[in-house]
């Protein structure tokens, strides 16, 4: 049993004839080995028969009462529970990563969505997954799709304004466009119309920017031209300078609520209904790592 080149690894022991020289090295018998690995003594015999030959040295020289270890075997233990160490670190590795217990987590959101829906779904999540190190990659409306496209990202929150085929969108959840202002403005509790709308300074997104392209053509199909008093980059500042009494900002429903300024009064805007819906959005074809999985699995059980 001599070997006069390394080894290739079709030629290295298996998992289970470590286990089993192992534990007769540490017992000194195949019985009690046998014991140990909840096998039979024959078994435990045949596994170190293969390794011997495997490796091309005898581990134990034999007699009717007992095992001897060798040279052979001493040099040996310290390799095999080394390796027998590393695969259960990688086993456990391996299942942190699977059930989302540890890794990270690199997703896209346009800066108004990071502001206002993405730190309770966060929030949420990491109470969940304490261990994921979240990464959070705000951009503009118009670097947004590039990010996930480009695989920047494993994932996006927030809404596609036109389908992308390289891209899977997942809606979860659902809102239409509203009209938010100071009470001055609002004279009953009742929903707006489009026309009615066109009669107030309207503080909007610039054009080419997120829901503007929607705002538009929902002027255009009901036939009027909004006053636009204000355009600005993000959603969030439409709402700040609505609450500074400067106009009526036409914004997401959703959003609304987490401004936290009770003197602004809500509408929804009727004739045409627009809706604006957030998603969870990633590349189609791609595999999502566990923990995109889990957040995926995250948003559409959140109530």
């Amino acid at each position: 049993m001599i070997h006069r080149e390394p080894l290739s690894l079709r030629g290295l022991p298996s998992v289970r004839q470590l286990r089993a020289f192992v534990a007769v090295y540490q017992s000194g018998h195949v019985s009690a080995a046998a014991q140990m690995l909840s096998v039979t003594q024959p078994a435990v015999t045949v596994l170190l028969r293969e390794m011997e030959e495997r490796l091309g040295v005898r581990l134990f020289d034999r007699s009717t009462r007992s095992l001897r270890r060798t040279e052979a075997a001493v040099e040996a233990y310290g390799y095999a529970v080394r390796t027998l160490a590393e695969l259960e670190s990688l086993g456990r590795s391996m299942a942190d990563y699977s059930g989302s217990r540890r890794g990270r987590l690199r997703i896209a959101a346009t800066s108004t969505v990071a502001q206002t829906l993405l730190p309770s779904i966060l929030r949420g999540y990491a109470a969940l997954h304490p261990d994921v190190q979240l990464l959070i990659d705000d951009c503009s409306p118009g670097e947004f799709v590039e990010r996930i496209v480009s695989g920047r990202v494993d994932c996006g929150i927030g809404t596609l304004e036109a389908a992308v085929p390289s891209l899977v969108e997942q809606v979860f959840l659902r809102d239409s466009l509203v009209a938010v202002a100071t009470p001055r403005y609002f004279s009953t509790e009742k929903h707006l119309t489009w026309k009615q709308l066109s009669a107030y300074p309207v503080i909007t997104v610039k054009p080419g920017y997120g829901v503007r392209r929607r705002i538009d053509r929902a002027a255009l199909d009901a036939g009027v031209e909004l006053r636009i008093a204000n355009e600005v980059s993000l959603l969030t500042t439409a709402i700040a300078l609505a609450a500074g009494g400067l106009g009526v900002a036409v914004v997401p429903g959703s959003i609304v609520g987490t401004s936290r300024n009770d003197s602004l009064k809500t509408r929804r805007i009727l004739r045409p209904l627009v809706e604006r819906n957030t998603a969870f959005i990633f590349r189609r074809g791609s595999t999502l790592p566990p923990t995109a999985v889990s957040l995926q699995e995250f948003v559409f059980r959140k109530p």
